[in-house]
């Protein structure tokens, strides 16, 4: 079909990455989007000055972000004594209660991803804004987006939240430097994030593809990179790499599907330890009991914390169900071949996608509280086992939308006669 429809020549193009339709890029004021005719997914961005203006907001979140690893984040006053954390203090005080696989996790996603996106960006934005070319700028900038999500401090700062909450009528809290220098980090990258324009970083590598060039190209599939957004032909037969980013080209993403099964069906088993077992026990004077995640909402609930308990409830229990039942059915719609509302499946792909990363909340509160409340035999907090498999769901959940090739719901609508008569990539 790609063949038989004419596109306007001499135009920049574009394939949507959610159902693959291919649109001419128009400019646009400052500002402003560029949306799928076909499913309403964001095209692209008109930003003027992008560059500049990312690299000044990076820059300025790197300092802070300095800051808000070397400074007191907050401190617990508690019978007398205090104990200062730092984000790291939680990530140490997991590993010495034996639960490494949740210390490498908040250390790789409260700091070490953050750390490597701003200095990444650093690296690929300051020489194109002197008019050069860093080496291997394509292959970090496309990993700068793949980490992207995995980059979770606003949730973290959301963890810290939940557990100033939770110890407020405990203890003293006094809130650091430091908090108040992470806080701006976050905001500082959502504002670098709005303001980069990818296409204009892309462009200085290899121009976006014309329709006449396209043309040129021959015979083939027409196929859109799953990394930069790169167009171009490729036959079935052949397995080229991109020759923007290095991607290896895929008309479709390999093995979506049964990749997405196993991950979905893996966090469905470990989802019954999560909520069963304890994410954590609180120590009091020699005292305490073991904690699960619905048991902690019902504590917030009976110290009349409801906005509180509102919130737990929802990025902990209600969000990880909720991306379990979607994703199931995506990929059962998809098997069984369902035309039904493709444009509202798309959409449900776009909510699974966007809301997963919340879910950590409970994670992070944790790693905070272990930090803050280690006064030995006055209070502690040991985490548990229900932590690591809780985890392990949301993790699982996450790759496994990543996984999901959302144009697969879009292909058997065209195959069966049933899609808008649109080229599609």
């Amino acid at each position: 079909m790609d063949e038989q429809v004419a596109i306007p020549t001499r135009k920049q193009i574009i394939a949507c990455r959610e159902c693959g339709t291919v649109h001419q890029m128009l400019p646009l004021p400052s500002g402003r989007t560029a949306s799928c005719t076909n499913c309403s997914a964001t095209l692209y961005r008109e930003q003027r000055d992008s560059i500049e203006r990312t690299l000044g907001l990076t820059l300025a979140a790197l300092c802070l972000f300095t800051v808000a690893n070397l400074l007191p984040f907050m401190t617990l006053k508690l019978e007398g004594r205090e104990q200062p954390s730092t984000i790291m203090t939680g990530v140490l005080g997991l590993y010495d209660a034996g639960m490494w696989p949740l210390a490498v996790l908040v250390f790789a996603a409260a700091i070490l991803m953050p750390l490597l996106k701003l200095i990444a960006l650093i690296y690929v934005l300051l020489p194109l804004q002197i008019g050069q070319r860093a080496p291997g700028m394509s292959m970090l900038f496309r990993w700068v987006e793949t980490i992207h999500p995995w980059a979770m401090m606003e949730v973290f700062l959301l963890g810290v939240i939940v557990a100033y909450v939770k110890l407020a009528d405990l203890a003293t809290i006094e809130l650091g430097v430091a908090l108040f220098a992470f806080i701006g980090v976050i905001i500082l990258m959502i504002a670098a994030d709005r303001t980069l324009d990818a296409r204009e970083v892309w462009n200085w590598v290899l121009p976006q593809a014309t329709d006449d060039l396209i043309a040129e190209m021959g015979p083939g599939r027409l196929t859109s990179c799953h990394s930069c957004n790169q167009l171009f032909r490729i036959n079935d037969a052949d397995h080229p790499k991109c020759t923007r980013c290095g991607t290896d080209l895929h008309k479709r993403k390999p093995n979506s599907v049964a990749m997405a099964w196993a991950l979905t069906v893996a966090a469905c088993i470990l989802y019954l330890p999560a909520n069963t077992l304890p994410i954590m026990t609180v120590v009091h004077f020699g005292q305490g009991a073991p904690s699960t995640i619905l048991g902690g909402v019902q504590l917030l609930i009976h110290a009349g914390m409801w906005p509180i308990a509102a919130l737990v409830f929802f990025a902990s229990v209600a969000v990880p169900v909720m991306k379990l039942v979607c994703l199931a059915y995506l990929l059962l719609s998809v098997q069984q071949r369902s035309i039904w509302r493709p444009r509202d499946r798309t959409l449900l792909y776009r909510i699974v996608e966007a809301v997963g990363r919340w879910s950590m909340v409970d994670i992070f509160m944790i790693s905070i509280l272990v930090a803050l409340v280690s006064l030995g035999s006055i209070a502690r907090i040991e985490p548990g086992v229900g932590a690591i498999a809780f985890a392990a769901v949301v993790i699982l959940t996450m790759i496994a939308a990543s996984a999901f090739d959302p144009r697969l719901i879009w292909d058997i609508a065209e195959e069966r006669g049933d899609a808008r008569q649109l080229v599609r990539a």
